[in-house]
Protein backbone atom coordinates (compact mmCIF):
# COMPACT_ATOMS: atom_id res chain seq x y z
CA UNK A 1 0.00 0.00 0.00
CA UNK A 2 1.54 2.93 -1.69
CA UNK A 3 1.24 6.50 1.06
CA UNK A 4 -1.51 8.44 1.05
CA UNK A 5 -0.77 12.70 1.39
CA UNK A 6 -4.34 13.87 0.28
CA UNK A 7 -4.89 13.70 3.89
CA UNK A 8 -2.61 16.93 4.29
CA UNK A 9 -4.33 20.05 3.70
CA UNK A 10 -3.73 23.64 4.82
CA UNK A 11 -6.55 23.50 7.25
CA UNK A 12 -4.71 20.52 9.17
CA UNK A 13 -1.58 22.64 8.86
CA UNK A 14 -3.20 25.84 10.38
CA UNK A 15 -5.13 23.25 13.08
CA UNK A 16 -1.96 20.84 14.29
CA UNK A 17 1.34 22.46 12.93
CA UNK A 18 1.55 25.96 12.89
CA UNK A 19 1.24 26.28 16.50
CA UNK A 20 3.39 23.32 17.09
CA UNK A 21 6.29 25.12 14.71
CA UNK A 22 5.99 28.46 16.42
CA UNK A 23 6.38 26.90 19.83
CA UNK A 24 9.54 25.19 18.31
CA UNK A 25 11.07 27.96 16.94
CA UNK A 26 10.39 30.54 19.78
CA UNK A 27 11.71 27.62 21.84
CA UNK A 28 14.99 27.18 19.78
CA UNK A 29 15.72 31.41 20.14
CA UNK A 30 15.09 31.40 23.79
CA UNK A 31 17.41 28.56 24.44
CA UNK A 32 19.92 29.94 21.49
CA UNK A 33 19.74 33.74 23.47
CA UNK A 34 20.09 32.12 26.87
CA UNK A 35 22.69 29.76 25.86
CA UNK A 36 24.53 31.94 24.56
CA UNK A 37 24.54 34.47 27.23
CA UNK A 38 25.27 31.99 30.20
CA UNK A 39 27.88 29.93 28.19
CA UNK A 40 29.94 32.72 27.50
CA UNK A 41 29.88 33.60 31.11
CA UNK A 42 30.61 29.72 31.70
CA UNK A 43 33.62 30.42 29.18
CA UNK A 44 34.78 33.34 31.05
CA UNK A 45 34.61 31.10 33.95
CA UNK A 46 36.24 28.11 32.75
CA UNK A 47 39.18 30.74 30.92
CA UNK A 48 39.66 32.42 35.05
CA UNK A 49 42.75 31.93 36.31
CA UNK A 50 40.53 31.61 39.84
CA UNK A 51 39.95 27.85 40.96
CA UNK A 52 36.59 28.90 42.29
CA UNK A 53 35.13 30.09 39.44
CA UNK A 54 37.11 27.60 36.90
CA UNK A 55 36.27 24.27 38.34
CA UNK A 56 32.77 24.74 38.71
CA UNK A 57 32.01 26.14 35.35
CA UNK A 58 33.81 23.17 33.89
CA UNK A 59 31.92 20.73 36.23
CA UNK A 60 29.02 21.75 35.09
CA UNK A 61 30.32 21.67 31.55
CA UNK A 62 31.12 18.53 31.43
CA UNK A 63 28.43 17.00 33.41
CA UNK A 64 25.89 18.82 30.76
CA UNK A 65 27.98 17.31 28.12
CA UNK A 66 27.62 13.41 29.25
CA UNK A 67 24.27 12.80 29.75
CA UNK A 68 21.75 13.09 27.32
CA UNK A 69 19.40 15.91 26.60
CA UNK A 70 15.89 13.56 27.02
CA UNK A 71 17.02 13.07 30.44
CA UNK A 72 18.01 16.19 31.46
CA UNK A 73 13.96 17.17 30.55
CA UNK A 74 12.73 14.45 32.35
CA UNK A 75 14.85 15.06 35.09
CA UNK A 76 13.82 18.58 35.42
CA UNK A 77 10.40 17.67 34.79
CA UNK A 78 9.47 15.10 37.28
CA UNK A 79 12.37 16.51 39.34
CA UNK A 80 11.32 19.87 40.19
CA UNK A 81 7.81 20.05 41.15
CA UNK A 82 8.62 17.53 43.58
CA UNK A 83 10.75 19.69 45.43
CA UNK A 84 8.97 22.68 45.06
CA UNK A 85 5.69 21.42 45.77
CA UNK A 86 3.64 22.54 42.67
CA UNK A 87 4.18 21.84 38.80
CA UNK A 88 5.82 24.13 36.37
CA UNK A 89 4.36 23.26 33.00
CA UNK A 90 5.88 20.93 30.24
CA UNK A 91 6.49 24.36 28.17
CA UNK A 92 8.46 26.23 31.18
CA UNK A 93 10.30 23.15 32.10
CA UNK A 94 11.46 22.61 28.18
CA UNK A 95 12.16 26.24 27.96
CA UNK A 96 14.75 26.47 31.03
CA UNK A 97 16.10 22.82 30.55
CA UNK A 98 17.19 23.43 27.09
CA UNK A 99 18.82 26.93 27.96
CA UNK A 100 20.33 24.92 30.92
CA UNK A 101 21.78 22.49 28.82
CA UNK A 102 22.87 24.72 25.49
CA UNK A 103 24.87 26.76 27.80
CA UNK A 104 27.49 23.80 28.64
CA UNK A 105 28.04 23.12 24.31
CA UNK A 106 27.68 27.14 23.61
CA UNK A 107 30.28 27.64 26.71
CA UNK A 108 32.55 25.19 24.70
CA UNK A 109 32.30 27.48 21.48
CA UNK A 110 32.78 30.51 23.14
CA UNK A 111 35.64 29.39 25.01
CA UNK A 112 37.26 28.06 21.74
CA UNK A 113 36.05 31.82 19.83
CA UNK A 114 38.10 33.38 23.21
CA UNK A 115 41.16 30.88 22.96
CA UNK A 116 40.98 32.24 18.87
CA UNK A 117 41.50 35.85 19.44
CA UNK A 118 45.51 36.78 19.51
CA UNK A 119 46.76 37.77 23.03
CA UNK A 120 48.12 40.75 22.31
CA UNK A 121 44.17 42.07 21.62
CA UNK A 122 43.59 41.85 25.17
CA UNK A 123 47.39 43.32 25.76
CA UNK A 124 46.58 46.12 24.28
CA UNK A 125 43.63 47.14 25.87
CA UNK A 126 45.41 46.77 28.78
CA UNK A 127 47.64 49.36 27.22
CA UNK A 128 45.06 51.59 26.51
CA UNK A 129 43.91 51.73 30.11
CA UNK A 130 40.89 48.98 29.79
CA UNK A 131 40.43 46.81 32.76
CA UNK A 132 39.96 43.10 32.08
CA UNK A 133 36.74 42.89 31.99
CA UNK A 134 36.21 45.86 29.53
CA UNK A 135 38.86 44.53 27.81
CA UNK A 136 37.08 41.14 27.39
CA UNK A 137 33.72 43.15 26.83
CA UNK A 138 34.81 45.60 23.92
CA UNK A 139 37.86 44.01 22.50
CA UNK A 140 37.93 40.15 22.87
CA UNK A 141 34.27 38.79 22.96
CA UNK A 142 33.13 40.66 19.89
CA UNK A 143 36.01 39.31 17.72
CA UNK A 144 35.62 35.94 19.26
CA UNK A 145 31.55 36.20 18.48
CA UNK A 146 32.61 36.85 14.49
CA UNK A 147 34.71 33.95 14.65
CA UNK A 148 32.71 31.72 15.95
CA UNK A 149 29.41 32.48 14.87
CA UNK A 150 29.09 29.68 11.63
CA UNK A 151 29.73 27.31 14.89
CA UNK A 152 27.12 28.94 16.67
CA UNK A 153 23.97 29.00 14.12
CA UNK A 154 25.32 25.52 13.52
CA UNK A 155 24.79 24.47 16.94
CA UNK A 156 21.52 26.00 16.47
CA UNK A 157 20.37 24.45 13.59
CA UNK A 158 20.98 21.16 16.07
CA UNK A 159 19.20 22.77 18.99
CA UNK A 160 16.27 23.23 16.84
CA UNK A 161 15.85 19.42 15.98
CA UNK A 162 16.65 18.47 19.63
CA UNK A 163 12.50 20.18 20.06
CA UNK A 164 11.20 17.45 18.73
CA UNK A 165 12.68 15.73 22.37
CA UNK A 166 10.16 17.87 23.83
CA UNK A 167 7.52 14.99 23.08
CA UNK A 168 8.72 13.14 26.13
CA UNK A 169 6.77 15.69 28.62
CA UNK A 170 3.98 16.09 26.72
CA UNK A 171 4.88 19.96 25.00
CA UNK A 172 2.89 20.71 22.11
CA UNK A 173 6.08 21.07 19.77
CA UNK A 174 6.31 20.50 15.47
CA UNK A 175 6.42 17.11 15.86
CA UNK A 176 3.70 16.28 18.28
CA UNK A 177 1.53 18.47 15.85
CA UNK A 178 2.50 15.83 13.53
CA UNK A 179 1.70 12.85 15.60
CA UNK A 180 -1.25 14.33 16.61
CA UNK A 181 -2.97 14.60 13.21
CA UNK A 182 -1.48 11.47 12.44
CA UNK A 183 -3.56 9.84 14.88
CA UNK A 184 -6.84 12.15 13.89
CA UNK A 185 -6.54 10.85 10.56
CA UNK A 186 -5.19 7.46 10.80
CA UNK A 187 -1.95 8.28 8.84
CA UNK A 188 0.59 7.92 11.56
CA UNK A 189 2.99 6.62 8.80
CA UNK A 190 2.45 9.59 6.16
CA UNK A 191 2.61 12.22 9.40
CA UNK A 192 5.70 10.98 10.59
CA UNK A 193 7.22 10.94 6.95
CA UNK A 194 5.78 14.76 6.20
CA UNK A 195 7.61 15.57 9.73
CA UNK A 196 11.12 13.97 7.93
CA UNK A 197 10.96 16.08 5.08
CA UNK A 198 9.83 19.33 7.07
CA UNK A 199 12.72 18.89 9.19
CA UNK A 200 15.33 18.15 6.54
CA UNK A 201 14.04 21.09 4.78
CA UNK A 202 14.19 23.39 6.89
CA UNK A 203 17.60 22.76 8.67
CA UNK A 204 19.16 21.93 5.56
CA UNK A 205 17.95 25.33 4.24
CA UNK A 206 19.68 26.90 7.52
CA UNK A 207 22.73 24.68 7.21
CA UNK A 208 22.94 26.32 3.82
CA UNK A 209 22.72 29.72 4.84
CA UNK A 210 25.18 29.25 7.14
CA UNK A 211 27.40 27.89 4.94
CA UNK A 212 26.85 31.43 2.38
CA UNK A 213 27.69 33.41 5.45
CA UNK A 214 30.84 30.95 6.48
CA UNK A 215 32.15 31.75 2.86
CA UNK A 216 31.39 35.56 2.92
CA UNK A 217 32.79 36.22 5.96
CA UNK A 218 36.39 33.96 4.61
CA UNK A 219 36.52 36.68 1.67
CA UNK A 220 36.21 39.55 4.39
CA UNK A 221 38.88 37.89 6.08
Amino acid sequence: MGLDLSFFTWDLARNFLIGGLIFSVVLTLVAMTGGIFFGTLLALARLSDRPWLAFPAAGYVNAMRSVPLVMVILWFFLLIPFLIGRPIGAEWSAVITFTAFESAYYSEIMRAGVQSVARGQAAAGFALGLTYAQSMRLVVLPQAFRNMLPVLLTQTIILFQDTSLVYAIGAYDLLKGFETAGKNFNRPVEAYTLAAVVYFVICYSLSGSVRRLQRRMAVVR
